[in-house]
């Protein structure tokens, strides 16, 4: 039996989602459920700074938990998004591509949440660039009541037509359960093999 991975330290992880909080009850209640983890297992959350929908009810449940959030946007989104204005840090910087650069450079892992094109644009870009080895930390969908089982599913129609690596696929840790998706991505192998030239 080959032996267990060690377990990635995960300190701060930042969360991709929604501005909206969406029509299903369950998307607020794993947000809150990720946050009071988060919380318990004294993990700080970045995210994008609003208060707001998803975002805002992270934000709000860690802080009532007494947990470090991090918010990060740019200044001219800051009225615009609503920033969060009781947050443990809130960073304002110039445009988007900042925020994002900011983002990736404080997190040590990242976490897709139910949201709209914002969130999928952040959590593909940072899968890419986990895929070419820019980064190696570990990735995880919360996938509430199968929200990305259509995204999932196109992933894998993308690997089966060989435009995605299996193994670059199998980085992206899935669960509805916020604490198993945590330990999933405390246990990921990130001593992949980059892409980008055909094997």
């Amino acid at each position: 039996m080959p032996a267990s991975l060690p377990q990635i330290p995960l300190t701060k992880i930042a969360t991709f989602c929604g501005s909206s909080s969406g029509i299903n009850e369950a998307f607020t209640a794993k947000a809150t459920q990720l946050a009071q983890e988060f919380a318990l297992q004294q993990i700080t959350c970045v995210y994008g700074g609003a208060k707001v929908g998803i975002m805002g009810t992270l934000a709000d449940t860690m802080l009532a938990a007494s947990g470090k959030v991090i918010g990060v946007m740019p200044e001219d989104l800051v009225n615009k998004e609503i920033a969060h204005d009781n947050l443990s840090e809130l960073i304002i910087v110039e445009n988007m591509h900042r925020r994002k650069e900011t983002i990736y450079e404080i997190a040590d892992a990242f976490i897709l949440l139910p949201g709209g094109f914002g969130s999928y644009e952040e959590f593909i870009e940072i899968t890419t660039w986990t895929q070419l080895g820019y980064y190696r930390k570990p990735l995880g969908i919360l996938n509430v009541d199968g929200f990305y089982d259509g995204l999932l599913s196109f992933f894998q129609h993308a690997a089966k037509e060989n435009f995605i690596r299996q193994r670059h696929l199998d980085l992206i840790n899935v669960s509805d359960c916020p604490k198993t998706l945590l330990d999933k991505m405390r246990a990921t192998d990130v001593s992949f093999k980059p892409k980008w030239v055909d094997d």
